[in-house]
């Protein structure tokens, strides 16, 4: 059974950085990305990053691209988010999911798409 656990989330002031982490237990078939979306009130549903588990090829929202950066430990069955240069835009709730590659919609999101796996969130604060 897949479990995807976060944790990272936090306060932080613009300009500011926060390290996202998502413990994976639990095997996929077929070519499956995990990453990590988010929700703001008022706003749609964002993808903003995503990693391949066949070969590593990330991918950015163009709204964090040259910001976050995501990768993946195999050995702790990890994905790590690195949030640099945040702003107040990026203030939401962080879910860590997984599904197959080629579903993964990176950018603002107004599918009815439901990732098939996905963690609880954590809240990502940034204000002064």
């Amino acid at each position: 059974q897949v479990q995807l656990v976060e944790s990272g989330g936090g306060l932080v002031q613009p300009g500011g950085s926060l390290t996202l982490s998502c413990v994976v237990s639990g095997g996929f078939k077929g070519d499956y990305a995990i990453g990590w979306f988010r929700l703001a009130p008022g706003k749609e549903r964002e993808g903003v990053s995503c990693i391949s588990l066949n070969d590593d090829m990330p991918r950015y929202a163009h709204s964090v691209n040259g910001r976050f950066t995501i990768s993946r430990d195999s050995a702790q069955n990890t994905v790590h988010l690195q949030m640099n240069s945040l702003k107040p835009e990026d203030t939401a709730v962080y879910y860590c999911a997984a599904g197959p590659t080629r579903f993964w919609i990176l950018g603002p999101d107004d599918t009815d798409y439901e990732y098939p796996y996905r963690g609880q969130g954590t809240q990502v604060t940034v204000s002064s």
